[in-house]
């Protein structure tokens, strides 16, 4: 029950996390989620609460969708979620935690010392954002630095930024739910605790939007990114 109460906990924090900042929520969770139930586990019950978040997010967004902008992002990501879920299935689970841990400091990290500057970005390299995404994302149910420094390099407005991020999460968490289910991830065991999870996952992103409006999102992130260093230091070691 202590299990169930701890998973809980942290999917309404990671959820709230997604939905201040439109990402984030599997760089949250699955640092924490490995310290009480094991990485392979903690990918595809992550990528089901992703569902959730996603689906939420992507129905208040859909105004804002650019079918030119996210595209190339879900074309991408199609060989890198197969790529990306055969690793996670034969890849030992200490090997993951610690590509993930160096994974979560190098770009808590890029954030924190560096400032992206906009500009002009061709679409083409959406593709590739796509498929590292999707790779990074099926393995370690946390592909968002790909396609959130493609993004956020673009010169697109914030609305645009958060609408094609949601979008293109949308359906990467699909099309990953339904690899992990159909190779075998998505256990039994997994799907027990994902309805537990749910309705926390669904409250945190609730509340999380609505907080967006009134919270100084530059301080924050700066203080997830800096979380974010500490998981991965815990996580490697």
């Amino acid at each position: 029950m202590t299990t169930i109460i701890l998973l809980c906990l942290i999917f309404f924090l990671a959820s709230w996390v997604q939905g201040v900042t439109g990402f984030g929520s599997a760089l949250v969770a699955i640092p924490l989620l490995s310290l009480v139930i094991d990485i392979k586990e903690a990918v595809p019950l992550c990528i089901l609460a992703s569902l959730v978040i996603t689906t939420y997010m992507a129905i208040q967004l859909r105004k804002h969708f650019d079918r030119k902008k996210i595209f190339p992002l879900c074309l991408g990501a199609i060989p890198g979620i197969v790529i990306g879920s055969t690793l996670l299935k034969t890849v030992p689970s200490e090997t993951i935690k610690i590509f993930l841990g160096i994974l979560l400091i190098s770009y808590a990290l890029y954030n924190i010392f560096f400032t992206i500057r906009q500009r002009p970005v061709n679409y083409s390299w959406g593709y590739l954002a796509g498929f590292l995404s999707g790779a990074i994302g099926a393995a370690f149910s946390a592909g968002g630095p790909p396609s959130i420094i493609y993004t956020t390099l673009s010169n697109w407005s914030k609305d645009d930024i958060k609408a094609t991020l949601t979008g293109f999460f949308c359906f990467n968490s699909y099309m990953v739910a339904i690899t992990h289910l159909f190779i075998g991830l998505t256990t039994k065991q997994v799907g027990y605790h994902f309805i537990f999870a749910a309705p926390f996952v669904l409250l945190g992103t609730a509340v999380g939007t609505y907080c967006y409006r009134f919270f100084p999102r530059k301080l924050y992130l700066r203080i997830v990114y800096i979380f974010l260093v500490i998981m991965g230091v815990l996580m490697i070691f």
